[in-house]
C-alpha cells in the first residue's frame, strides 16, 4: 500500500463508519494520547521499564494508531503526505548527508 492509497483508504474509512474528522484539535490530542501509548510500550520493551499485569507488547497496532491518526490530520488539512516525505528525505539529505558519516560517535 501506498502513502496515497492509505489517505485514501482511511477518508473512505471515515466517510463511510466515521461519520465525519474530528477537530484538528481533537486529532492533534488523540495523536499525542496515542504517541504516549507508543512510548510506553518501547519504554518497556527497550527501556528499564518492564510490562505492568495485563499489559500487552502490542508495539506495530501503537505504531498503526500513531499512523492512522497522522493521516487523519492530512488528509483533513490538505496535505499529501507522499509529497512532503519527499520533500523531506531531500532535505535531510542535502542538510546531513555528511553530518552522520562524520559523527565519531556513530562509529562501532
Amino acid at each position: 500500500m501506498t502513502i496515497k492509497e492509505a489517505q485514501t483508504l482511511v477518508d473512505q474509512w471515515i466517510k463511510k463508519f466515521g461519520v465525519r474528522y474530528f477537530s484538528e484539535l481533537t486529532n492533534m490530542a488523540c495523536l499525542t494520547e496515542e504517541v504516549g501509548e507508543l512510548a510506553r510500550i518501547i519504554a518497556r520493551k527497550y527501556g528499564d521499564q518492564s510490562f505492568k499485569a495485563g499489559e500487552k507488547d502490542n508495539l506495530g497496532e501503537e505504531m498503526a494508531d500513531v499512523l492512522w491518526v497522522l493521516i487523519c490530520l492530512a488528509n483533513q488539512t490538505g496535505v499529501d503526505l507522499t509529497e512532503e516525505l519527499k520533500k523531506s528525505i531531500e532535505k535531510k539529505t542535502n542538510r546531513d548527508s555528511l553530518r552522520h558519516i562524520a559523527n565519531e560517535k556513530l562509529k562501532a
